[in-house]
């Protein structure tokens, strides 16, 4: 990148979150300038253009003015130019920000296909979006790289589990405690305002709380494998800033 600059962007496509379109040219003629600023022409110039309006779907709209396109359309036509030159790098920044559901499930489609030919570098601070796609992640807190990983070891199964209750109950966490293999219990409230108990254990111990919920009798709402989601990753790693 330092000391062949232009060669290696050759190789490079890039979506910013706002995709520098121009609204009054159609379509096809905003992927035309884009490919004469990429010094494709010949033969292939009209066949990549075709290639990258089917692989985005935009097919119908190829003559449309981009100021008529849908938010989650203008998306794709950015999303058209980045792989006009089959890149092998592919870098997308919040590409489905500001897109309505239905959308982001498209864009996100999308981005699988393309993942097949090129590899793409996603930057997003919505995690649930983070979790939808990447094999790999990169968690930079404060400048620094504070995770490198893939995701299914960053975020994965813990041996802990989550209980609720219906109800307020005496001696739940006490009982809970002497499980054999747990190693603490932690009570808290849950989203709904539920007594819950966070039990942290050496190994899996759901078949175990689920018969002493049973003898016991406790009214049970919900009783879960505690699951380590990209998002508790992100909190753990931030508050230990």
């Amino acid at each position: 990148m330092l000391t062949q600059t232009q060669q290696a962007q050759t190789h490079l496509g890039y979506l910013p979150e706002n995709a520098p379109l121009y609204p009054n040219l159609s379509v096809q003629a905003y992927l035309k300038l884009m490919a004469d600023l990429r010094g494709i022409n010949g033969p292939e110039r009209q066949e990549l253009i075709s290639e990258a309006i089917v692989a985005t779907g935009l097919a119908p709209h190829r003559a449309r003015p981009i100021r008529q396109l849908s938010k989650g359309l203008r998306q794709r036509v950015g999303l058209a130019q980045a792989i006009l030159h089959k890149p092998k790098v592919l870098i997308l920044d919040e590409p489905t920000i500001g897109l309505d559901p239905v959308q982001i499930v498209e864009m996100r489609n999308l981005i699988r296909n393309l993942s097949t030919q090129s590899t793409i570098l996603f930057s997003s601070h919505i995690l649930s979006e983070v979790e939808a796609l990447c094999d790999r992640v990169i968690i930079i807190i404060n400048g620094q790289v504070k995770a490198d990983a893939r995701l299914d070891e960053l975020s994965s199964d813990s041996t802990g589990a989550i209980l609720v209750l219906e109800g307020e109950t005496d001696g739940v966490a006490d009982q809970l405690r002497g499980v054999p293999g747990v190693i603490a219990v932690e009570p808290f409230r849950s989203a709904e305002g539920y007594p819950a108990f966070r039990i942290d254990s050496e190994h899996d111990v759901l078949p175990q709380l689920f018969k002493l919920a049973q003898q016991a009798g406790w009214p049970v709402r919900e009783l879960r494998r505690d699951v380590l989601t990209l998002e508790a990753v992100f909190s753990q790693l931030a508050t230990a800033v």
